[in-house]
């Protein structure tokens, strides 16, 4: 399920995947890098190499595993920090249905 998100001051527009996160289950902290998310991206690396280490490797699959669940949920709720307000009424229902807040536009 996606939402459409979009920033009213750059008019930017950003279709983001509510839910589980297959990208970040199969690639770890990639997905983050490639989306622009530098805080998130940031934080999985550093838990991956810190739990790998000691792990040999295999705590790094389980990061990636775990964030799998919430991260989407993480990134939109940074998106909508920074501005970003659904784009139309489906996204935000959708956006209540699954326990995120949404500021009035």
């Amino acid at each position: 399920m996606r939402v459409n998100l979009e920033n009213p001051n750059t008019h930017q527009l950003k279709q983001v995947k509510v839910g589980f996160s297959w990208t970040t289950f199969f690639f770890g902290f990639w997905p983050a890098l490639f989306r622009g998310d530098w805080k998130w991206f940031g934080i999985q690396l550093v838990i991956e190499i810190f739990l790998g280490c000691f792990t040999y490797g295999i705590g790094a699959g389980i990061v990636g595993i775990v964030f799998s669940f919430f991260y989407n949920k993480l990134y939109i709720n940074d998106l909508l920090k920074s501005g970003y307000v659904p784009s139309d009424k489906a996204s935000e229902d959708i956006l209540l249905n699954k326990g995120i807040t949404v500021a009035n536009k």
